[in-house]
């Protein structure tokens, strides 16, 4: 991720454009602090499959990067924030996939088809990615206690982003909990077969079936949720 040529992208439409609107401006500060939140994590995650997430200090991360660490701080307030950053996309997917549905589809449905098209581009959140980089990453999450705590509470965030697409009631928030493990097993089950050495190519079928059987389950325990 080149954040230099991000930055003089943004200072060059910055300085030649007095006629732009504020929000073309916004998006191109926008866009620089994504490039730029982008070039620290993966700074950091080099470093991390290097050497071990607890063996690498923040102040090296900065310096790997080229800012300071009060800089650094700014965008990610705590150390785990670096590595799971990648996730931050992520986060409200599932909800951006029920509110974003068309009106004939339902939301387990919708969520549905959404885990069938990550399997098929191999999406790393599904657990299908055999790329040696990914299962690094991976197993780097698994390995350090404080970046498993951090998955817990994206998974969270994830849950109630969730409930509130779905309605916000107390059945969609056990709709919600019981989604969000659904896929968390399926993913799990995934990467754990890739961990041992398995090819996504081989994997695939199954984890198709694996999907189907966890939301048909899905839709005799819940109905037509949401």
């Amino acid at each position: 991720m080149d954040v230099d040529g991000g930055s003089r992208g943004g200072d060059v439409a910055g300085g030649a454009g007095a006629g732009r609107s504020g929000d073309e401006r916004l998006g191109l500060r926008e866009r620089k602090k994504r490039l730029t939140y982008q070039a620290v994590s993966d700074a950091a995650i080099a470093l991390f499959l290097e050497r071990g997430f607890d063996q690498v200090s923040v102040a090296e991360v900065a310096a790997a990067a080229g800012i300071s660490k009060p800089t650094l701080f700014r965008y990610f307030p705590a150390k785990e924030d670096l590595a799971l950053h990648r996730f931050a996309d992520h986060e409200d997917e599932s909800a951006r996939v029920v509110a974003g549905r068309s009106g004939t589809e339902s939301p387990l449905d919708a969520l549905h088809r959404n885990f069938l098209d990550g399997l098929d581009r191999r999406d790393p959140v599904t657990g299908l990615c055999d790329v040696p980089e990914v299962l690094a990453y991976q197993r780097m999450l698994y390995a350090a206690p404080s970046l498993a705590a951090g998955m817990s509470a994206y998974r969270s965030r994830s849950e109630a982003a969730l409930a509130a697409a779905l309605g916000g009631r107390m059945r969609d928030r056990l709709a919600a909990g019981q989604i969000v493990a659904v896929l968390r097993v399926l993913a799990l089950e995934n990467w754990r077969r890739m961990d041992a050495g398995e090819r996504a190519d081989r994997v695939y079928g199954e984890a198709v079936e694996a999907a189907a059987l966890a939301f048909a389950q899905l839709r005799d325990g819940l109905g037509e949720c949401g």
